[in-house]
């Protein structure tokens, strides 16, 4: 089954941390497939996944991310060290824009929709216009990790809390297909068969003051035995948990017409540093996905 030349498909994008660049080897299958892609929604990574797609700016993300080591990475988070969060954010906008510039939302060639959280109202909010990377930095902020971003007043957080799978906001672009990817699949690996850093370990490679925070809350509680989780891991799989059960009920109520799923245990949500093979995976699930699909 090949999708017709002209028919349009709205692309959702998930949350999920690092391994949300998987979406980036997914979004290259399908247009290697002649998918259309004619609308993009998407929550947290996806909305900057989503929003560099939209932009044109993807391949230049890609190969500006992947020679990237875990050092690299490091560097670009910004300790907020008098916030509620561990990070500001903003050195990762300021990359942003020099990648891909300040477009606005409505001017983008591909529609977009961000999706974000106002904790506040305690509601999800739709940014379809207005700065790309304000919008982006909003459904980016992981409760603990970024500080909240303001955007016209309302203080947003990560989209992924209500939304990890924006499927609704994208039924609304008219598409006839929608392509989701779901980032909760069931694990590729056995537990505890994949080798994480500790925080210990990544802390080492941080500003001194704050090195000393990450392995205060970062180790294993003492006593514990070598399989319990330390601080940030414990937050992570907290998030992972919730927003997976999310979007399996988003998924019954509402199912995508091709569902492309990243298993969950791809990667640590900070593993940002792996990105080369996170991309190369998106491309074996996609191309997985397709072919059984008859596509």
């Amino acid at each position: 089954m090949t999708p017709a030349a002209n028919e349009p498909v709205a692309l959702v994008l998930g949350a999920g941390g690092a391994r949300g660049l998987a979406q980036i080897g997914v979004i290259e299958v399908l247009e290697q497939r002649g998918f259309r892609i004619a609308a993009v929604a998407g929550s947290s990574i996806g909305a900057l996944i989503g929003g560099l797609y939209a932009a044109g700016k993807l391949a230049d993300y890609r190969d500006w991310l992947t020679p990237l080591e875990r050092s690299d990475i490091l560097r670009l988070l910004d300790p907020a060290f008098s916030a509620p969060a561990l990070f500001r954010g903003q050195r990762i906008l300021d990359e942003m824009r020099r990648i891909a510039g300040s477009p606005r939302i409505e001017d983008l060639p591909v529609p977009l929709t961000v999706v974000a959280v106002d904790l506040m109202r305690q509601r999800e909010v739709w940014l379809r216009e207005g700065d790309l990377w304000d919008a982006v930095r909003g459904s980016m902020a992981i409760p603990g990790v970024f500080t909240p971003h303001v955007v016209r007043g309302r203080e947003l957080v990560d989209g992924g809390i209500l939304a990890p799978l924006p499927i609704t906001a994208t039924r609304l672009s008219g598409a006839h297909r929608l392509v989701a990817v779901d980032m909760h699949s069931w694990p590729a690996h056995p537990p505890g068969a994949l080798a994480q850093p500790a925080p210990s370990e990544i802390a080492g490679e941080m500003p001194s003051l704050f090195g000393r925070w990450l392995r205060r809350f970062g180790d294993r509680v003492d006593g514990a035995d070598a399989r319990a989780m330390g601080f940030t891991e414990l937050m992570a799989r907290s998030l992972d948990t919730m927003q997976a059960q999310i979007a399996r009920v988003q998924m019954a109520l509402d199912p995508p017409e091709i569902v492309i799923r990243i298993p969950r245990d791809a990667c640590q949500f900070y593993e940002f540093w792996r990105a080369r093979e996170l991309v190369e995976l998106g491309r074996r699930c996609a191309s997985q996905t397709l072919d059984a699909a008859g596509y």
